[in-house]
């Protein structure tokens, strides 16, 4: 955790320990639930046959929802994700009984144990926050640029569902002297724009020097350098910047996953599939599918399916509008269908022809396409690998950021892809529906919020 020196990766490591011994302690409580104190052996031994296997997928699972990371998250987060994460612990114990053929392991254990090491690591996790808001504190962050992006940055912070970042200074002018005059009083320095080159060096060499904190935003410039390959060339070492782009081998083993896991989802969920289909139908007039035109890699058109949310002439009279919060276009059916994200499932049908991945950009409309790419020149970048059913954006983001952030996310996933953030980003995108802010669509109304009032502009 790149956020904090008061909670290292040792001390995560001994968190981690303490969740494991944690949980098997709820499995031995769920024994004395079940069995009244007077445990059977053969079924006590099926519990330590399987122990390993099940501690091991415990921790990937929490590493994988992002457990351990503290910085961004609220209590109601560790509630969440520890329900979550046990919930699926669950059913892979369930598995791992069956194909591990320990028949004697008791299916009311595993209930049983789901509530007790919910309600165990629950606790547990809300005292390690309390003792790592208590030890880390809050960050006083003093942010660099002109003052259109230092008031970004200050309603970014501002509206961060946790206050771990406090700005405190900002600095539109002057930079190098008022960070010189002013470093000692804050904990990061966070340059939110681009600035000229020499006092840009310079200002990297003082906080290098004093070791404070650097925060630098996600522009094009930057991203470049994002996991960069250091060849050597006789006696010389150079950067080799990595492009923004999938490797033509990884996209083929991420199209074969696609394919596997999409056809997999589909029988699962085809119970819900076919009452949605029902419910869309019988509740309001117009087709149940509804097909729309998007972009995917290299910026190929092809219809997008959803099950219909909106009235079926919602953009006959307005043509294409971005969908809001509130909207009163869509239907009342549409309104669940949309916040539990049931009305993408359909889209498991692109991904299975290829059109889209499970992970990847949100493909946007034609007309929306060009009206970003006037605005902005980096844009066909996010075109460079197929548009996804959820990404990077939709987990760590909010749905009504600005489509200038949401390229920045989208950048920062391509250059960071791995099969293992596709997982991440699968796995953590259950949590985004108990999120209602990230169900929401763009607000219409963006009210100025008073910001300034505790914080000093240095010029």
């Amino acid at each position: 955790m790149g956020q904090s020196q008061g909670f290292d990766r040792s001390k995560k490591i001994i968190i981690g320990i303490v969740d494991i011994f944690l949980y098997h302690i709820s499995f031995v409580l769920s024994f004395l639930i079940r069995y009244e104190f007077n445990i059977p052996a053969r079924n006590y031994f099926a519990y330590t046959s399987a122990r390993i296997y099940i501690f091991i997928a415990f921790i990937l699972l929490n590493i994988l929802f992002g457990i351990y990371i503290l910085y961004n998250k609220q209590k109601m987060d560790f509630i969440y994700l520890t329900v979550i994460t046990q919930f699926l612990m669950a059913l892979l114990i369930m598995a791992m009984t069956f194909f591990g053929r320990w028949f004697t392991f008791p299916r009311t254990i595993i209930f049983i144990s789901f509530a007790v090491s919910s309600v165990i690591l629950i606790l547990w996790r809300i005292i390690v926050f309390k003792l790592y808001e208590k030890i880390d504190g809050t960050k006083k962050v003093m942010v660099v640029g002109s003052q259109k992006s230092c008031l970004k940055a200050a309603r970014n912070f501002e509206s961060s569902k946790n206050k771990r970042h406090l700005i405190t200074k900002m600095v539109t002018g002057n930079y190098y002297e008022n960070i010189v005059n002013n470093m000692n009083a804050v904990d990061i320095v966070y340059i939110a724009e681009r600035i000229e080159e020499r006092e840009k060096i310079k200002i990297y060499d003082l906080l290098i020097r004093n070791k404070k904190k650097l925060f630098l935003n996600t522009s094009f410039e930057n991203l470049v350098l994002v996991n960069p390959n250091i060849m050597s060339i006789e006696d010389e070492s150079i950067i080799e910047a990595s492009d923004f782009s999938i490797s033509p081998e990884d996209d083929i083993i991420k199209r074969l996953i696609d394919m596997l896991a999409s056809l997999a989802i589909l029988v699962i969920t085809s119970p819900i599939i076919l009452i949605t289909a029902v419910l869309v139908k019988a509740t309001s007039p117009g087709p149940v599918f509804y097909k729309q035109i998007r972009i995917t890699k290299d910026q190929r058109e092809f219809g997008i399916l959803k099950f219909r949310t909106m009235s079926a002439t919602a953009e006959q009279e307005s043509g294409p509008v971005l969908a809001s919060a509130n909207d009163a276009r869509v239907t009342a059916v549409g309104k669940y269908l949309r916040s539990l994200r049931i009305d993408e499932l359909p889209q498991l049908f692109n991904v299975l022809v290829g059109e889209m991945s499970l992970v990847g950009p949100r493909p946007e409309r034609p007309f929306f396409v060009e009206q970003f790419k006037k605005e902005n020149h980096d844009y066909y970048l996010r075109h460079n690998v197929r548009a996804g059913i959820t990404g990077y954006a939709q987990v760590y983001g909010k749905y009504a950021t600005d489509f200038n952030s949401k390229l920045n996310f989208d950048l920062v996933y391509i250059k960071k892809f791995s099969f293992v953030l596709d997982l991440k980003i699968m796995l953590q995108t259950i949590k985004t529906l108990f999120d209602k802010v990230s169900s929401q669509g763009v607000d219409e109304e963006n009210e100025e919020v008073e910001i300034l009032s505790d914080i000093e502009i240095l010029k």
